[in-house]
């Protein structure tokens, strides 16, 4: 599988760890920065671009996630969650991130690099990329509503 990163300077320590582990666990990783640390740098470049190529990759048929990492990580998902296409969500434990890919079909995680350790951070965006969408209908009816509205600006009923 095929992992974009993308990061501001908050999330580097993370972004640098998670470049490393995963490399070692088969995923091919994508960084898309920053590459120096910079305390200004502006995160939404960085975002949008992993989130951009998640969402190419897969009109393209490649196996391919995100992972988008800051100091809270809001920042970071609403980035990501402003490319059409992108599902980014939020995880802060093992079961908001294995239910962002079950029930939501995330293409996309956010994680707080200043809320978490390096080590406690690791876990769950395993977790995300290792766990399957259900297909459940009702999952998939919900995020069909998700994307008419996006496609359209109209709420499906």
């Amino acid at each position: 599988m095929r992992v974009h990163i993308a990061t501001d300077h908050a999330g580097m320590e993370l972004s640098s760890h998670l470049i490393t582990a995963l490399t070692a666990k088969g995923y091919e990783m994508v960084d898309h920065g920053p590459t120096a640390h910079d305390a200004e740098d502006d995160y939404p470049e960085f975002c949008i671009k992993a989130a951009s190529a998640v969402v190419a990759d897969q009109a393209a048929g490649v196996d391919a996630l995100g992972i988008v990492l800051g100091g809270s990580g809001n920042g970071e998902q609403i980035s990501a969650n402003k490319v059409i296409g992108v599902r980014a969500a939020l995880a802060w434990n093992l079961d908001t991130a294995r239910l962002a890919r079950e029930h939501n079909d995330a293409n996309v995680v956010a994680v707080g690099g200043r809320q978490h350790t390096v080590e406690e951070a690791t876990d769950p965006i395993e977790a995300f990329l290792a766990e399957p969408f259900s297909n459940a209908e009702r999952h998939e009816r919900r995020i069909g509503k998700i994307a008419t509205y996006e496609a359209t600006g109209e709420v499906a009923e």
